[in-house]
Order: structure tokens, then sequence, then C-alpha cells
């Protein structure tokens, strides 16, 4: 009895502490607010803040798991947001910082969650929330063991373009891991809602004045010693020295609505971004880091509507021999399922990302990814943005007649502009490195053009124009199109991206040849079958259609480089050899009669001459008839009898007048 009485009495007594506990435990997080309608109506406003927030994983029971994230139960952290200043009252009496979890690393031990929730404001306030507490952990170099404080600008005021404003948004893992004794450059993703809005990076301050009008780092303000902050792109250059210790970067996104606000330094709100740097050793032996390879490049926008089945591969690649990736470190939006690290050849391993967008995720939501190797070398962290509730652009598969690409199947070789269609209007990609490709069928790179940049590419509306100053291509050669992710990017927000293409049968054609369509040839060449074997993805057929250009479609691009000939008879000039590229995996297969000119030229004579002798034999009695209607028209109207009559007529006429 005394026993169940002491446990209930420590319970009581430590219940209160739980979460101080807990926050003790700080790794960082993020604050971000956005009209529920960016549309005024009335004297208030529903706005949604969200808070994101980083803790050692260890601290918590029970501890962040896939069982927890899954159940979205139970939250972690604990805390409270409150309003510091500004116009603070009822409607914003305080905020938990308690979230669902959605991402935990055991090895690194931390764990981070997200949490939304959503308040009426009035209109035309402003006021600033912050979270603070203690202390920081032992092992950072500013701020051991101190103090944090995390602070944003919450506005309701009306923009001059007449709508509510939406914060910007910044993403950062919450640990990353930076060898000693180097120089680093790292970017901070941010980005804005607000399409036309300028953004700008600082650090974070603890003495006031400034925008939040209260301390907004504690004790970790300038927690990087000697490090330089470009404002313009929130890139920070800096180097650690100590191996086994963390520096806290503590910074402020803000927007703005014109150059004239940002020369005022007048921004419409305060985004906080806090996180941490660690500090390790070079390893002996390798020490190249792995890195994040694959179809979407970092800083990639990905337009997916609400409901849509999300499916994404994360793809690293390991230099080093006898290294491989054991564990990754990331920030992913709720709901939002990791598969285990695969690794399916050697050198190479995977993460698979599923998510269903729900309604109240509208806009952009942030996915950051970074993976360890077995020495505890990570890669640079890899970010992309998946903008809720807007489609990415797509382009549109070549058809051969009335495509949507031009040109396609045979064309001339001083061909130098080409085109394809998308199904939504675009704009050229926001990120330098963008190219589309130019390819032999056997791989070989002609030419490549980066759309971020380059003139040789422009967009008109659904259209991108791609104009070569000189013509590349050789007769009788085949080619093939690539993109990139982002050659075709939408109008909205980050610019939602069009899917790469690596399909060497998406757009395809070939040059036309005029040595094997030459008059003087006195030969004939039967028909050429050729055993085309297609990837699992395509399969080829027989078209008869008329290409683009107006030439006869000779063949689709070769996929194979075997053939089977039923040439008894072998032509007088014979065709320039051409690339042709490797047997591909054998799925399905079938046999395309390939037309050359000279044989579309043979084929044709027969039928013209028979069409020919037929309209003839048809329009010859027809002819006779009209003729033989014809003269007797003549003979009765001019002929000799006729014209004795009328005249006989005449004086008979004559003489009964006069009596």
């Amino acid at each position: 009895m005394l026993q169940m009485m002491i446990i209930r009495f420590l319970i009581i007594c430590l219940f209160p502490y739980i979460s101080i506990i807990d926050s003790s435990h700080f790794r960082g997080g993020t604050i971000t607010s956005r009209p529920f309608n960016n549309t005024p109506s009335g004297s208030s406003v529903p706005v949604i803040v969200r808070e994101r927030w980083s803790w050692r994983r260890s601290s918590g029971f029970p501890v962040c798991s896939p069982a927890t994230i899954a159940a979205q139960n139970p939250m972690i952290g604990g805390g409270s947001l409150t309003c510091v200043s500004g116009s603070c009252g009822s409607y914003f009496s305080s905020m938990s910082v308690s979230t669902y979890c959605t991402d935990f690393s055991a090895p690194l031990d931390v764990a981070s969650g997200e949490y939304y929730q959503t308040f009426t404001i009035p209109l035309n306030i402003v006021f600033s929330v912050a979270f603070t507490g203690g202390a920081w952990f032992s092992y950072l170099v500013v701020g051991r063991d101190g103090s944090w404080s995390v602070v944003g600008l919450i506005s309701t005021i009306v923009r001059p373009d007449g709508y509510l404003n939406t914060s910007p948004i910044a993403v950062s893992l919450p640990i990353l891991y930076k060898e000693i004794n180097i120089q680093h450059v790292h970017v901070v993703q941010m980005s804005d809602f607000d399409g036309t809005d300028i953004l700008r990076c600082r650090w974070s301050k603890q003495l006031t004045p400034n925008i939040n009008s209260y301390d907004e780092c504690a004790d970790v303000c300038n927690g990087i010693p000697g490090a330089n902050l470009i404002g313009e792109n929130c890139t920070i250059v800096f180097t650690l020295t100590t191996a086994g210790w963390y520096v806290a970067a503590a910074l402020q996104i803000e927007d703005f609505y014109n150059a004239a606000a940002l020369a005022a330094n007048k921004p419409m709100t305060s985004v906080p971004l806090q996180f941490l740097f660690y500090g390790y050793a070079a390893p002996s032996g390798c020490s190249t880091p792995p890195e994040i390879i694959g179809n979407r490049p970092n800083r990639a926008c990905i337009g997916v509507l609400v409901g849509d089945n999300i499916t994404e591969y994360v793809t690293i690649q390991v230099y080093c021999p006898g290294k491989s990736i054991t564990e990754y470190v990331s920030s992913v939006p709720v709901g939002m399922q990791k598969s285990a690290i695969i690794n399916p050849r050697p050198g190479i391993y995977q993460i698979i990302l599923s998510w269903f967008p729900v309604s109240s995720q509208y806009g952009p939501q942030a996915v950051c990814i970074g993976a360890v190797d077995n020495t505890n070398i990570q890669t640079n962290q890899w970010c992309i943005t998946f903008l809720v509730g807007f489609k990415s652009p797509d382009v549109i598969r070549p058809t051969l007649v009335q495509g949507t690409a031009s040109p396609i199947g045979t064309v001339f070789q001083n061909q130098t502009v080409f085109s394809i269609q998308t199904s939504i209007s675009v704009n050229r990609p926001t990120r330098n490195g963008t190219y589309i490709y130019f390819y032999y069928s056997n791989g070989t790179l002609v030419r490549k053009y980066d759309c971020g940049w380059e003139p040789e590419v422009t967009y008109t509306g659904f259209t991108i124009v791609i104009r070569f100053p000189v013509s590349p291509w050789d007769a009788g050669a085949f080619y093939y199109v690539n993109m990139d992710s982002g050659v075709a990017s939408g109008t909205e927000f980050c610019g939602p991206e069009s899917a790469p293409i690596n399909d060497p049968t998406f757009w395809v054609f070939n040059i036309w040849n005029p040595a094997r369509s030459s008059t003087t040839t006195t030969t004939t060449t039967p028909f050429t079958t050729v055993t085309v074997t297609t990837k699992q993805t395509s399969t080829t057929s027989i078209n008869t259609a008329l290409t683009t250009t107006g030439i006869i479609v000779t063949t689709a691009i070769p996929l194979t480089t075997t053939a089977t000939t039923s040439t008894t008879t072998p032509p007088t000039t014979a065709p320039p050899a051409t690339p042709a590229p490797t047997a591909a995996s054998s799925t399905n297969e079938s046999t395309v009669a390939v037309l050359d000119p000279k044989d579309f030229e043979s084929i044709c004579l027969q039928p013209i001459a028979i069409l020919n002798a037929a309209f003839l034999a048809a329009m010859m009695p027809i002819q006779a008839i009209v003729m033989y209607a014809a003269f007797t028209k003549f003979s009765n109207t001019f002929g000799a009898s006729q014209r004795d009559a009328r005249t006989r007529h005449k004086q008979r006429m004559t003489r009964i007048m006069r009596k």
C-alpha cells in the first residue's frame, strides 16, 4: 500500500515537468503562416499556423517509430507558442508545440514532427509569436546548455495588390554533417507562394529593435563562428573547426512586396529557421561523400493534386569502395511514408517516398533527405517542393499526323527549327542546368541546350521552340530527343516542373537521304523486313501516315542491330552507314515493313498507271456522247437546209405583209 502511494506521488509530482524534460533536447524548427483564403472578406480571416520542430529522439516516450508515424499518435515535444509583441489578443492566446512525428533517425538520435492549427484573426493586424525554452544541449560551440528563442511574424494586413499575404517557407534537415577544416557552402531553400515577392534571408538578432521587437535567437545568435551569409539566396559560407561538436544556425526569412519596401526594410512577414551543423574529422582512405542523384534535381518543384498517389525515388550513389548507405535523416510532410534503404545494384541505394496529399496540405510542402554512409559521412542536403493543388505540365508525346511536335519522321537535312507542345502554359525553368538533349540513335550526344538561359530555346504559351544556328544533321541518320526534369515549368509559385524524359522512343526523327531516292536507279528493291525489339514501355507497329514534313514516313528509329532482308536484286546506290544502338532487352517484337524513298517511287508506278487507264476508259463513252450531242446541235442550227428554210419563211412573210 505504501509503495503504491509513493508511485502515485511521484507521478503527480513529475507529470507537470514532462514537457520541460522533453524541451531540454531541442534540435531547432520553424514557424510559418498562410490565410485559408487569400481574398479578404469581412472583418477577420482564418489563418493556418504551421510548426515544425525537431528533438532528441531518445528523450520522448514512446520514441518516434514507424508505428507512431502511421498512427499519428502520440505527439512529440512539449511547450507553447505564445504572442510576444504587436497586436496580441484572445484570438491567439497560445498554441501547443506538440507535433505529429513525421521523421526519425535512431543513429543520429533525432526525431521531427509537424502540426497545423487554424486561428480566426482580425484583418489588418500584425503580431509576433515565439517558442522559448532551455536548454540547448552541451555540445554546442556557441550557446552550450543555453536557452533558445524562435520567433515569427504573422500578418493579416491586406497587401497593395488587394490580397492577403502568405509567409515564405524555408526548409532544412535538423542536423547536417560537415567535415571540419574545409570551407562549406550551404544553400537554404526558400520560396514564397506569392510569386512576385522579394525574399531575403538574414541572421536572427538578439538585440531589439528588430521586426519582431523580441529576442529572436537567445543564446545561439551568431552561432556559427566566422560564417558569412548571402541574403539574396540564403547561402551560408562557413568552416567548422571542432570534430564531434555542433553549431546552430538561426535565420529569419522575410518577404518584401517590392523594391521600395526592401529599401525601407519593411517586410510583410518574418519566418524563423533554426538547425544544426555537426563537425566530423576526415576519415582515413577514400573520403568522397555519397551523393543523391536521380530523376529530380535538388530544389525541384513538383505540382500534385489532392488525392494523387505520389511515388518518388531518392537515389544515392556511393563512390568509395567498401562503403554503403546505412541511415538517412529526413524532413517530410505529415502522411508521407518512407521505405527502408534498398540496394538494387552495387554502389546504388534507393529510398521510396509514398504519399497521398490531403486538402489541408494545399500549397507548398517541402521534402528534404540526407543519406549517411557506414563511416558517418552524409550527402549534401537534397530538397524538393511538392506544390499541392497544382498540376505539373506534361510534355505531350509526339504523333505523326496533326502531332504535338515538329518535325518528326523523315525530315530534310537543313532542318533547324524544332517545337513541342505542353499540356498547360509554361515558362522557362528558374534553375540553370536544365537541359534538352539531341542524340544519335546509338546514344551519342549531338547537341544540348540549357533551357534556363540559352537563347536557342524559347517559350510561347503551350509551345517550346528550339532553334539551331546551324543544322548539325547527317543524311540518313536517326535521332531522338530527351529532356531533364523541369524543361517545361508551370507559371505558379515555384514553377511546377515537367517530369524528366529518358525514353529514346519519345520523340524520334531521321534525315532524308537523297542518294536513296535517285531517279537514275533502274533496279528495284523489295521491302526490307526488320525485326524491332522494344522496351517494356513501348511497342512498334506499322504506320503509313504522312510525317509532319509531308515526306512519307520511312521507319521508326532503329532499335536493334539485326535484320533479315528478302532482297533478290541489290540497288545500284548503296545507302550510307548510320549509327545503330545496342539491342535492348526483348519483351515485345513486331515486324515493320520499311519503305525507303526509292521503294515508294517504285510501288506507286503501277497503281497510278491502272488508275489512269480506268479513268480514260470511263471517260471515253461520256466524251463520245457529249461530242455527238454538240455536233447535232451545231448541224441543226447552222446547216444549209435550215438556212434555206429560214430564207423562204422570210420571203413568204414579206409577201403576206404587202397584201
